[in-house]
C-alpha cells in the first residue's frame, strides 16, 4: 500500500447486480487503503448476496431511499477524511484514487475534485480514444447543470487540469469537512440534481472545486435507472423538473426570471414532443409545493454565504 491517508468510498447501488463486480474489482486494484461501503437501496437483483459472497461492506436499506439519501447515510458510516461518491456503473483506472487523492490534500480551499469521466460504450474503446461523459460540471447563464465535454471526442483542452463550477456525482472526491458543514446532499431531491445543488451550496459557502484528468473513470449513465423504472425517461424528467427549479430558486438572480421561465416553457414543449408532459409537469408543480422551504433555504444562504459566488460560474466553461 501507499502512503496516501486511507480514503472512503461510498456506493450507493440498486439493482446493480450486473455492474457491481467490475466496480469493486477496480477499486481494489487501486493500491491504496480504501474504505469500502456499498449502501444498497432495496435492491430485488440479487446485489446483497454478492456483497455477502465478497466480504464487501455494505449497509442493506429496505426501499429504495434515493442516491441522496444513500450516499449521506453511507458517507455518517465511514470514517475516512475523504470520500469517493461513485456510482454503481462506474470502473476505475489504475491510479485513479492516489491521483484524486494527491490533488484534493494539496489545496486545503477545495471541496473537492474530479476525475475525466469516460462514456463506457463497448470492450474495444481505449483511454485515449473514448468520448467524454465527464470534464467537470458547469452551468448555462440560467442555472441548468451540463457536464463540460459531454458526448465529445477529448481535445486538447479537456486534458488540462483546471478548477471548474463543481463536480459530477457520479464520481467525485470530497471531503468529510464538507458534509459537516453543509449536511450533505439534500435528500428531498432524491436522484439528480443533487450534485447541482451540493456545489452551489459549497461555493456560497466559499469552497471551491478542481478536475484531475490525470485520474480516469469510465461510466455507463443511469444504467440501474433504466433497470428499474417501467418509464425510466418519465421518472428522469419528473425528478429533473422538480430539482433543477428547486436549486434555481435558491441562488439564482431576480433578473434572470423570464429566462428562466422562456427556457422552462420550451422544455414543456420537448416533454411534449417527448410523451413527457405529464411527468415533467408534476415535477414542476411539485417544486412549486416546495416554494415556502426553499425562500426560507435561499435566505440563509444569502445570511450565511455570498450567493455572488455560485452565481459569477453562470454560463462559464460550458464548452469546456
Amino acid at each position: 500500500m501507499s502512503e496516501i491517508a486511507t480514503v472512503a468510498v461510498v456506493i450507493p447501488s440498486w439493482n446493480s447486480l450486473g455492474l457491481l463486480p467490475r466496480c469493486l474489482d477496480s477499486i481494489r486494484a487501486q493500491g491504496v487503503e480504501i474504505e469500502l461501503l456499498v449502501v444498497d437501496n432495496g435492491s430485488s437483483d440479487g446485489s446483497v448476496a454478492l456483497l455477502e459472497e465478497r466480504g464487501v461492506d455494505h449497509l442493506a436499506l429496505p426501499s429504495n431511499a434515493g442516491f441522496a439519501a444513500a450516499l449521506n447515510l453511507g458517507v455518517a458510516r465511514v470514517s475516512s477524511p475523504t470520500v469517493l461518491a461513485l456510482n454503481a456503473d462506474t470502473v476505475l483506472e489504475p491510479g485513479c484514487v492516489g491521483s484524486l487523492q494527491r490533488a484534493l490534500l494539496a489545496d486545503p480551499g477545495l471541496a473537492g475534485v474530479q476525475p475525466r469521466i469516460l462514456q463506457l460504450e463497448g470492450e474495444g474503446t481505449s483511454v485515449a480514444t473514448a468520448r467524454i461523459y465527464s470534464a467537470g460540471q458547469a452551468l448555462t447563464a440560467d442555472g441548468r447543470a451540463r457536464e463540460v465535454g459531454a458526448g465529445k471526442a477529448q481535445s486538447e483542452r479537456l486534458l488540462r487540469p483546471r478548477e471548474i463550477f463543481g463536480v459530477c456525482g457520479a464520481a467525485c472526491l470530497l471531503r468529510r469537512e464538507l458534509f459537516d458543514q453543509l449536511g450533505g446532499y439534500d435528500e428531498s431531491y432524491f436522484a439528480f440534481y443533487e450534485d447541482v445543488d451540493l456545489n452551489v451550496r459549497a461555493r456560497i459557502a466559499g469552497w471551491r472545486f478542481a478536475y484531475v484528468p490525470d485520474a480516469v473513470v469510465w461510466h455507463i449513465g443511469n444504467a440501474s435507472w433504466t433497470a428499474g423504472f417501467s418509464r425510466p425517461g418519465a421518472e428522469n424528467a419528473r425528478l429533473v423538473a422538480r430539482n433543477r427549479l428547486a436549486t434555481q430558486v435558491k441562488f439564482m438572480p431576480l433578473r434572470v426570471v423570464p429566462r428562466i421561465l422562456a427556457v422552462e416553457a420550451g422544455a414543456l414543449g420537448r416533454a411534449a414532443r417527448q410523451r413527457r408532459l405529464r411527468a415533467t409537469l408534476a415535477g414542476k408543480l411539485a417544486s412549486l409545493g416546495w416554494m415556502p422551504r426553499l425562500l426560507r433555504e435561499r435566505r440563509r444562504l444569502r445570511r450565511e454565504g455570498d450567493l455572488a459566488s455560485a452565481r459569477s460560474w453562470l454560463g462559464v466553461g460550458i464548452d469546456g
